[in-house]
């Protein structure tokens, strides 16, 4: 496929155009708090903020196709790399921006990657489920790690359950009029969102606070300020590391890599389909590839196509990337014009914002679906969000993939298996395969629903087996719904071929109905075919139970 670029803002009309400029004002107002605030997850110097809302956007407009997906700052991803570079170098130093930008680099190349050999798919690898019970437990610590600024405590401690007992201790020491700020501001934010999402509370915080600190001398009276901020635009440079550090950079890098795909991934699907549009994955994942590059030589950090501002763009109005490319015009006009005022913005105003973000990524409301309609997924959830605050944030998403792969296993492992028997009314109907189940008697339908492969191939001959020792009366035919059974490996083969020597030396008939072109496939080249005879691999359920002297087809 050919690139396509600025997919995501083509077609455009007068009328959509003076929308989503309206909309991408409107986001910049919302957004710009919040890109500010990030940095005090990330590490980084808050001039950094604005940087990713500008080239990185900029650049996933030119070659991503989702219309809405807002591509800047993400509180995920930042937490990601700053666990693990805050252990490297000295966060917001110079060492430390060059390992950030290597990351951001590294991170294109892997998605870059993910685009050349179309690697889209890995994105799936990460259930829902776990990816909620990951981003509630980076919300908890996002929303720990800012309690220092808001009591106006300095937290030395890295882990979440550490920086607690840090406050706890020291919460003598805090600072009223910081706490009293902090705590205004919260509230402020948190009571917007239950009223209208799209009133930009958070930008309203931020200037107001700005005025009145840079008014009455916030830094006098204990306040913290973020202090001078430079203006102008980003400059473009290619950052140093060394080949060690290279290489430690590389599994981080990787689990940026990872969570991109697969929230950008559900995010862009996600709108498309509210809006009825197509997506292009492998477009979106070059976009998103060109803007980390980007990021990574402006001296900004990791980008991520984010839900929540993704959700606020929409609610503002925006229907395009024009919406996204209005935004990033704002922040240019912030970047040349007015980083002066930012340096009298109290810190506790910015924590209090990335709190209330924090907060915001406990979905409880998704939470407590899955909890409702399967308690062993909510397990799974509550396991993720727990491990991610008790050892953090980089080992807790190698455990979300690892819970995600195990829970497909498992799946597979143990999948759901059936015996087909004739409802009262006459209809056949599937029930839980429980020894003394059968079909009728001397015939028992066996539906076995995974694969077959060598991890479950014991289980399916253990199931069988007990159908048929406790079957109420003496088996004669055995009949293998296959439909759930698309493929056959060597060694469960092995175990089939085995069975069915068994069977035969029983007097007991087997055979397979509604076999696909490829379990037959398998089944002649592993030589289960030969043996049992092409009379009985049969495309349809109707002819096995014709075979077995059966005349009532399934209905």
């Amino acid at each position: 496929m050919g690139l396509k670029f600025f997919a995501g803002v083509r077609p455009v009309s007068r009328g959509g155009a003076i929308r989503d400029a309206l909309a991408g004002v409107i986001l910049a107002s919302t957004n710009i708090p919040q890109v500010l605030g990030y940095t005090r997850i990330a590490g980084t110097p808050v001039i950094t903020g604005l940087y990713t809302a500008f080239l990185p956007l900029l650049a996933y407009t030119l070659f991503g196709s989702s219309r809405h997906l807002v591509v800047a700052a993400d509180s995920a991803t930042a937490a990601i790399f700053s666990s693990a570079l805050s252990q490297m170098a000295t966060p917001a130093s110079a060492h430390y921006m060059a390992l950030v930008a290597v990351t951001a680099l590294l991170t294109a190349a892997l998605l870059l990657l993910a685009r050349v050999f179309r690697l889209g798919f890995l994105a799936d690898f990460l259930s829902q489920t776990v990816l909620v019970g990951f981003l509630a437990g980076v919300g908890l610590q996002v929303g720990v790690a800012m309690l220092g600024d808001m009591f106006g405590l300095s937290v030395h401690a890295r882990h979440a359950l550490l920086q607690v007992w840090e406050i706890l201790r020291e919460l003598p020491a805090s600072n009223a009029a910081t706490l009293g700020l902090a705590v205004v501001v919260v509230v402020a934010i948190l009571v917007g969102r239950r009223l209208d999402r799209r009133w930009p509370i958070s930008f309203v915080a931020v200037v107001g606070a700005t005025l009145a600190s840079a008014a009455f001398g916030f830094a006098g009276h204990g306040v913290a300020v973020i202090g001078a901020i430079p203006g102008g635009l980003p400059s473009l440079s290619l950052p140093q590391v060394t080949w060690t550090e290279f290489l430690d950079l590389l599994p981080v890098a990787a689990s940026c890599f990872v969570m991109i795909l697969a929230q950008s991934a559900a995010t862009s699907r996600v709108f498309a389909e509210r809006h009825g549009e197509r997506v292009d994955t492998d477009a979106d994942i070059l976009g998103l590839a060109a803007a980390n590059a980007v990021a990574g030589l402006s001296g900004a950090f990791v980008v991520n196509g984010s839900p929540t501002q993704t959700a606020l763009a929409e609610a503002a109005g925006a229907r395009s990337q024009l919406a996204q490319q209005v935004f990033a015009g704002v922040v240019l006009l912030v970047l040349l014009f007015l980083t002066g005022p930012l340096q009298y913005l109290p810190r506790c105003v910015l924590a209090a914002i990335v709190f209330t973000i924090g907060v915001g990524m406990v979905d409880v409301r998704r939470l407590s679906a899955i909890r409702r309609e399967s308690p062993g997924e909510f397990m799974l959830a509550a396991g993720t969000a727990l491990a991610v605050v008790a050892v953090g944030v980089e080992p807790g998403i190698l455990l979300a993939i690892a819970l995600s792969l195990f829970r497909h296993v498992r799946h597979s492992y143990r999948p759901h298996s059936m015996v087909l028997i004739q409802g009262i009314a006459g209809p056949w109907m599937p029930v839980e395969a429980t020894p003394g189940r059968q079909t009728r008697p001397g015939l028992i339908v066996y539906r076995f629903g995974a694969d077959l492969w060598y991890a479950n191939r014991n289980l399916f001959v253990d199931e069988v087996r007990a159908l048929i020792e406790k079957a109420p009366e003496p088996v004669r035919w055995l009949v293998i719904d296959a439909e759930a059974m698309p493929d056959i490996d060597y060694s469960a083969a092995a175990t089939v071929r085995d069975l069915l020597t068994d069977l035969t030396g029983k007097g007991i008939g087997l055979a397979f109905g509604r076999v696909s072109a490829s379990l037959r496939s398998d089944m002649d080249r592993h030589g289960i075919t030969p043996l049992l005879g092409d009379a009985r691999v049969l495309a349809t359920l109707h002819e096995s139970l014709a075979l077995a002297g059966v005349e009532r087809t399934l209905s």
